[in-house]
């Protein structure tokens, strides 16, 4: 049997042609036309006032907690079930995560969850967006603004999917994209910062830009530029913006090949999802997702890490996802938690994620599925 490995970086086409005109175009480091054309994109996709590339998703939600002016004390909610970037943003300006509880069905940060985790110290609500399944934004909008809150969207998985036929991505007063090679959209490494408020905008750029009004410069709106503001080296450079833009050009046909193969396990799966050996992922009716993740659900932890084992020893390559943050040291130093988190513990305990990269083969596909069977009826 073929080695199928969890993920394999796909190629659109024309990345080495793009990053050839790059090079030739004189312009490697960053803000060139290739940045230019991947910003205007994105805005224009997700309806974002306006959009930064940065050099990854981590460096994006960084910039944010900037924006919001976090300071030591300041207390932001989120999921315990996410990649520690999203707390990292925040523990680094001092903050403290608020970890809220996730929502069995979907596994995003339950919309119920999160006034119990508000004090006078909260500053930020940040859903993740998980498996590019649009968290209940309606409802978490509505919380933000009873208690004025800003909303962050961590969408590092949400690119190209929707809530209610908005773009994930540009709901919140903030958001973040991942561009990193095990994404739907990639570019070895990379991100995006949307700004859906546009008072955050000039702050942004000067942020973006090492804490400089060096944008305002170069669009003659100031005389010379010059340090003004906290900032860093946030933009990625023209090689990997020329990358980015090969793969922007073909979304639809990536997404839509990621999408056929997670039917087509979705449908493989039903018939053990009836005799109770797995649960299958849940999409609600008002979302629309973009295939990122396909996972089970398996009845225990002894049950997954026997299903993983044994799947690597058929030569396929499943793994498991979040160890949740709340139990990790750094979680207990910099963090708090309000509830239990049962659902966040047991759901990390259970969940497995199965190879799909866009291009897998039919017949990649059956072996999954054929070993998945045989494993777990057995």
């Amino acid at each position: 049997m073929d080695n199928i490995p969890f993920n394999q970086p796909n190629i659109a086409g024309k990345e080495f042609d793009y990053i050839h005109q790059a090079i030739r175009n004189r312009h490697l480091s960053g803000n060139g036309p290739f940045t230019k054309k991947c910003q205007s994109w994105l805005a224009e996709q997700t309806g974002s006032a306006k959009v930064l590339l940065t050099h990854s998703c981590t460096a994006a939600l960084e910039m944010a907690s900037i924006l919001i002016n976090i300071v030591p004390g300041d207390e932001v909610i989120m999921p315990s079930f996410t990649f520690v970037s999203t707390a990292n943003a925040v523990v680094l300006r001092g903050g403290v995560p608020v970890f809220a509880e996730i929502k069995p069905d979907t596994l995003n940060i339950d919309e119920n969850a999160i006034e119990r985790c508000i004090t006078p110290r909260t500053k930020a609500i940040v859903p993740v967006h998980y498996a590019g399944v649009g968290c209940e934004m309606d409802a978490i909008l509505e919380i933000a603004k009873k208690h004025d809150l800003y909303v962050i969207e961590d969408a590092a998985q949400g690119i190209a999917a929707k809530y209610h036929r908005q773009c994930l991505g540009g709901i919140g007063h903030l958001a973040t994209f991942s561009f990193h090679e095990t994404k739907n959209i990639i570019s070895g490494e990379g991100g995006a910062l949307l700004i859906n408020d546009p008072k955050f905008i000039e702050r942004a750029e000067i942020i973006w830009e090492k804490g400089t009004n060096r944008n305002q410069f170069f669009r003659g709106e100031v005389d010379k530029y010059t340090w003004v503001d906290v900032g860093s080296s946030f933009l990625p450079s023209e090689i990997i913006a020329a990358f980015l833009w090969a793969q922007l050009e073909e979304t639809e046909s990536l997404i839509k090949s990621r999408m056929r193969i997670w039917n087509t396990y979705h449908s493989a799966f039903a018939q053990l999802e009836v005799s109770g050996k797995v649960r299958r992922p849940f999409i609600p009716t008002h979302c629309k997702h973009n295939a990122h993740i396909y996972y089970l659900l398996l009845p225990n932890l002894r049950c997954r890490e026997e299903f993983i084992k044994k799947m690597r020893q058929g030569g396929i390559n499943p793994i498991f996802h979040y160890v949740p943050l709340h139990s990790s040291p750094a979680g207990a130093k910099f963090g708090r938690i309000v509830d239990d988190l049962s659902v966040t513990n047991e759901i990390s305990e259970r969940l497995v994620r199965l190879p799909l990269w866009a291009g897998m083969t039919e017949d990649d596909i059956n072996q999954v599925v054929a070993l998945a069977y045989k494993i777990l009826l057995n």
